[in-house]
């Protein structure tokens, strides 16, 4: 299809969920998922309007799926404005850590024991398929930094660490695959994949973001500049990811850090400087987002002499601007999963999606989450609202282009693009059932206390 028939279909799919915004919340769908069905019938399989073989794009895949990855990780940890000892961080992490390890074993045993793959090509997709996803998972995320739901909180965490988490494993299979490691080996991939790359991304982007930070509020102070500055957010994002790169440590840490060390910057002012309109309370935490406290719609009005409306004006223009290109890359990737999925469908990828999403992922979160204080049903749910999609695609892009045998490269391919799409279908179709379902249960038990009380 030449290019002007993408844009041509990409405008008409915008258009079309557009207009149909209003009917599309109240059904228990998601827009991705309509728009992986809409290029799964646009495919060779259906209407054959479009073909895609993304073997053969590779490079395009991996440039366009880390954009998009990167983008959601920042504004992930900017959305993300609760304490560092809350509770629902700390569930995040143990999701993020020893859930995710746990999902990468109990993967690569099955790929292993079921699917005859090496052990190096069942590490290499039990760490594709292991990592939640920070771009699909919108409707079970934090939406914005008043945001506190504790389910929210321990999702969008998890998504925000674990792509980087599961990176060095993903680069642990590819050696394996060359030769097999001896100790000298796997001491050089501990100490540089994963006690060096991961502190070192988080250090980079939560210090960047916090200096950047603080030199864009006092020269917006200083220069009394009003305008949008939508560059801000993308200047950080390039930063990050280039020092990252740079230094040897993990990018999609270093860009979730950066949007975490933003959102430290805003709490920091607003605890230091209140707003005069807000009343000062004991815990400065529960100053409200700087963000909401000024209209971007009339900024001629917002007095720049008080710090806290400068870093809300700040904030503003980096959520404003990360969220159109986030939900414009990823539209136009998911359009292309569906498409490109109907010519590489696997039955492996659907028995490995469906022992993933019932067994594994529930039960490595059960098992995980021990001791993080996490009542039953979130366990659960949490467990089960675990959102395959642009990070494993990244992930799968990488692998490709970094040793996979040339034999292997389209079963896993049709593996990977087979679970993704399922996850966005089901998960997206059972989610927001799912999370109603669980608003009822909070409110009825915060009625049964009222009437107690």
């Amino acid at each position: 299809m030449s290019p002007l028939g993408w844009l041509f279909l990409l405008g008409a799919l915008l258009l079309a969920t557009s207009l149909s915004a209003g009917w599309l919340r109240r059904m228990p769908v998601t827009n991705f998922a309509v728009y992986t069905l809409a290029g799964f019938a646009l495919s060779p399989m259906l209407l054959g309007y479009a073909r895609i073989d993304l073997v053969h794009n590779v490079h395009w895949l991996s440039a366009i799926s880390e954009g998009v990855l990167v983008v959601s990780l920042f504004l992930t940890g900017l959305k993300l404005r609760v304490p560092w000892r809350h509770p629902s961080l700390r569930a995040g992490l143990h999701l993020a850590v020893p859930a995710m390890l746990l999902c990468v074993a109990a993967l690569a045993w099955t790929g292993h024991t079921l699917l005859s793959l090496s052990w190096p090509l069942a590490l290499i997709f039990a760490a594709i398929a292991a990592p939640t996803d920070p771009v699909l998972a919108s409707l079970v995320s934090v939406d914005n930094a008043r945001d506190d739901d504790a389910l929210r909180v321990t999702l969008s965490s998890e998504a925000g660490l674990n792509d980087g988490t599961a990176l060095p494993f993903l680069l642990l299979g590819l050696q394996m695959l060359h030769d097999t490691p001896d100790t000298q080996d796997v001491l050089h991939w501990l100490a540089r994949d994963l006690l060096w790359a991961l502190p070192a991304g988080l250090l980079i982007g939560f210090l960047l973001a916090r200096l950047i930070g603080i030199i864009a509020t006092r020269a917006k102070m200083a220069s009394g500049d009003r305008a949008p500055n939508d560059f801000l957010a993308l200047a950080l994002i390039a930063l990050a990811y280039a020092f990252a790169r740079a230094f040897h440590a993990s990018p999609f840490l270093a860009a979730f850090a950066a949007g975490a060390g933003l959102r430290h910057t805003e709490w920091r002012v607003v605890s230091r400087h209140p707003h005069p309109d807000v009343e000062r309370k004991q815990d400065d935490r529960m100053h409200p987002p700087a963000e909401v406290l000024v209209n971007p719609n009339q900024r001629d009005e917002v007095a720049l002499e008080e710090p806290s409306a400068t870093i809300g004006l700040v904030v503003s223009d980096a959520l404003s601007f990360g969220d159109t290109l986030e939900r414009l890359l990823a539209v136009g990737m998911v359009l292309v999963v569906g498409i490109a999925c109907s010519g590489a469908w696997s039955n492996e990828g659907a028995l490995m999606a469906g022992l993933l999403f019932v067994v594994i992922r529930p039960l490595s979160v059960w098992f995980a989450s021990y001791g993080a204080r996490m009542p039953p049903v979130r366990r659960w749910l949490a467990g089960w609202l675990g959102i395959r999609g642009i990070g494993s695609l990244n992930y799968l892009g990488y692998a490709l282009t970094h040793g996979v045998p040339s034999s292997f490269m389209q079963r896993l391919n049709a593996m990977v693009l087979t679970l993704v799409v399922l996850s966005i279908v089901v998960h997206g179709v059972s989610c927001q059932p799912l999370l109603a379902w669980r608003e009822r249960r909070l409110r009825e038990r915060a009625k049964r206390a009222g009437a107690k009380s």
